[in-house]
């Protein structure tokens, strides 16, 4: 565990609600369920020290792009020196909530998944649901929204999402975390974008 993981869970432990990162095994299987070859853009929600960042940058596309919302200044200030030198992350210090905001500035459509860690269970339940209508109207007809949580309680909220989600209680953790993939209703259509006749997605991310 890094220093600043150990601070920043100190001084805010609600907002990070785990005192350790997410063990390589969590981190593995929460890649496992995204499909790279098809995936042009990915955001997470809460990296953090980013552990996921740096396992979905080493696996994505070259044409691919990262967005990574993080809300702590100075985990945000961090990620910004890892991914320095890769062109296709940008972190923003911004509430998740503003993703589709953030998505429409760069040009972006839809993403094709969404990872997020951040601890749903204590947020109040009206930002709770409004987080999880931007994230399924941020989504790619057919995308998922991938969450590791310490509850699966999210289940009963994410109703605008497709019935059959998928969950597993993953115990090679500290804490042991629930895996749930939401899907939202649709298809992607073989090259991974969205057809141009749903929507106004372009291949030319600005930045």
């Amino acid at each position: 565990m890094s220093v600043l993981f150990f601070k920043r869970f100190l001084k805010r432990p609600f907002q990070i609600a785990s005192i350790m990162p997410s063990s390589q095994a969590l981190v593995e299987r929460v890649a496992s369920k995204i499909d790279f070859d098809r995936a042009r853009v990915i955001a997470e929600y809460g990296p953090g020290e980013g552990v996921h960042s740096r396992a979905l940058a080493q696996r994505m596309r070259p044409d691919a792009q990262l967005l990574l919302f993080e809300l702590d200044p100075h985990f945000s200030r961090d990620l910004a020196r890892q991914f320095a030198d890769d062109l296709r992350v940008r972190v923003i210090n911004a509430n998740a909530a503003t993703i589709r905001s953030e998505l429409a500035q760069r040009g972006i459509a839809y993403c094709d998944y969404i990872i997020s860690g951040i601890p749903f269970s204590i947020l109040e339940i009206e930002k709770k649901r409004n987080l999880l209508r931007q994230t399924h109207d941020a989504l790619a007809p057919g995308g998922a929204f991938i969450i590791y949580q310490v509850t699966n309680e999210l289940r009963q909220h994410a109703t605008d999402f497709a019935p059959d989600s998928e969950s597993e209680y993953f115990l090679q953790n500290i804490p042991p975390m629930f895996i749930t993939v939401f899907r939202k209703a649709g298809e992607l259509n073989g090259n991974g974008a969205i057809d141009p006749a749903e929507s106004r997605f372009t291949s030319n991310y600005a930045r």
